[in-house]
């Protein structure tokens, strides 16, 4: 039985923590990964950009909301109507100010909430504001008072403890469902292992106060958006297959979530296909997994979804469900990133069709979709990780486009740090980057990094001009939150500042 075996610690292509990933041979890792790895950016989005690459549904136009929102990833709206995005990166909730002026900006943003742990899900309810923190569930009250005025009271108490966290798949979704339960899904650790924690790679249930904790569905690698269909309570989730398995499969995965039902991971992948390394042997466990009811391209990692519940939406996507593909990192050509609408019929059958499109074109990446939201305005707001973008979508003629509909018209730029470092008193610089030489080599972080240090099959991912997107505090929240395969850096936060400064000093 053929395994592949995942060695030497981790994947952090920026030197950042995954420095031990054995690499198996023929890896590609390609688009938004690459340019993390090696820490390449572009200027930040612009209205001419938007207008001449994206393309939405026809009826519709898509314009930049709001900009500046570093790593915004799941979005909710205040019983009061304001826009919430989480920051896990920054360990911070932002409120997104509206727009009071009829600019078709936001007004602005501010913070609601910070100080926490890795923040992703978060919901409302009964006056609370509920957060699914790295390995726990936060709750704290809030108040509004109208547009804008929303209002965190008091310290957030933490109702959950002790969730498994960490590994590949770190984020935590939360959401509340139709009957009072809150749902909080938590990924696997790896690509694909047997869980020593059987609450991994499952959506678990609990109630408000935090108590019944109960595994409601497993088998799910990495469910990170999840919603209930309004016709009939249905609860659907998008699912990521594993990796490492060519460009063409595993799909990824719409499942339909019942209590108690298995999906398949790690024994089987889609169509209850039986995994090369852990099929065997798993025979009666993979017949009795619940097959995916719609299957996304593999690679395309869908995350965010909603359903759209608006009774004045368009018909073209009343009742439908919107999903954000963040696009792939390891397939030979680059597949996803755009959003796209799901359609159910008379009996059942789903058919995907593209709502927004553009992040990439031709191999040219300037933006990854994570979560897709519906404004009580009756627009579609969708946030973007890679460019720290959120963009409104709404019923009108498409915005008038400066320039071609082609990605060397308005090419990416890089943004460079003129010294990273500059802060640093002399000192001070040298020690951390002593400190972090000692932990590069500690981690093995030359193994995937350095030619002369790799092992045979790992392709070596050369570090430089790591200046060009990061300055240091910003690459010391990379390594607390990496984008995902690369898993969470292990180390405590004096460490990472080290490591960070020594690789900004070699490879600014």
């Amino acid at each position: 039985m053929r395994r592949i075996v995942l060695a030497i610690g981790s994947l952090l292509l920026l030197g950042v923590g995954a420095c031990s990933f054995l690499m198996p041979e023929g890896l590609v890792v390609r688009g938004p990964m690459l340019k993390s790895m090696l820490g390449l950016g572009f200027d930040a989005l612009t209205d001419t950009l938007v207008a001449g690459r994206f393309q939405v549904a026809p009826g519709f136009r898509v314009d930049l909301f709001a900009e500046g929102v570093e790593n915004a990833r799941f979005m909710r709206f205040s019983p009061g109507g304001d826009l919430v995005v989480s920051q896990p990166r920054v360990g911070q909730l932002l409120l997104i100010l509206g727009d009071r002026d009829g600019d078709g900006r936001s007004d602005g943003q501010r913070i609601l909430l910070d100080g926490l742990d890795r923040p992703h899900g978060f919901d409302f309810r009964d006056g609370h504001l509920y957060i699914g923190e790295g390995g726990a569930i936060a709750r704290i009250p809030f108040t509004e008072n109208g547009p804008d005025t929303l209002e965190v009271r008091g310290p957030a108490i933490r109702i959950v403890e002790g969730i498994p966290e960490g590994g590949n798949h770190w984020s935590r979704t939360l959401r509340f469902g139709p009957d009072g339960g809150m749902y909080v899904h938590v990924g696997s650790s790896c690509n694909v292992c047997e869980e020593k924690d059987p609450r991994r790679a499952a959506i678990l249930r609990y109630e408000p106060d935090g108590s019944g904790e109960e595994i409601y569905a497993s088998g799910l690698r990495n469910s990170v958006g999840f919603d209930w269909r309004p016709e009939s309570d249905e609860l659907y989730a998008t699912d990521n297959g594993r990796d490492l398995m060519g460009d063409d499969f595993p799909p990824c995965e719409l499942n339909r979530i019942e209590r108690g039902r298995f999906y398949g991971w790690p024994y089987a992948h889609g169509d209850n296909h039986p995994d090369p390394d852990f099929g065997e042997g798993n025979e009666e466990r993979i017949a009795s997994s619940t097959p995916p009811v719609h299957p996304f391209r593999a690679h395309n990692a869908p995350l965010g979804m909603t359903f759209i519940r608006n009774p004045s939406a368009p018909d073209s996507i009343r009742g439908a469900a919107l999903v954000a593909l963040h696009g792939s990192w390891n397939r030979s050509r680059l597949d996803g990133y755009k959003v796209v609408s799901l359609h159910w019929d008379a009996r059942g059958q789903i058919t995907e069709r593209d709502f927004l499109t553009g992040f990439e074109i031709e191999e040219d990446v300037i933006g990854r979709p994570v979560d897709v939201a519906e404004g009580p305005d009756g627009a579609i707001y969708v946030s973007d990780d890679y460019s720290g973008a959120i963009f409104r979508i709404r019923v009108g003629a498409a915005a008038d486009s400066n320039v071609a509909r082609n990605p060397s018209a308005s090419p990416p730029t890089l943004g460079v740090v003129a010294n990273p470092l500059a802060a640093l008193a002399p000192n001070e610089r040298a020690s951390l980057v002593t400190r972090g030489e000692a932990l590069f080599g500690t981690n093995a972080c030359g193994s995937c990094h350095r030619a002369n240090q790799a092992e045979s099959g790992v392709i070596v991912k050369p570090l430089e001009a790591l200046a060009q997107r990061y300055d240091l505090e910003s690459l010391i929240r990379f390594l607390l939150t990496p984008t995902p395969p690369m898993p969470v850096v292990d180390l405590p936060e004096a460490d990472r500042r080290a490591l960070a400064a020594y690789l900004l000093d070699q490879h600014p």
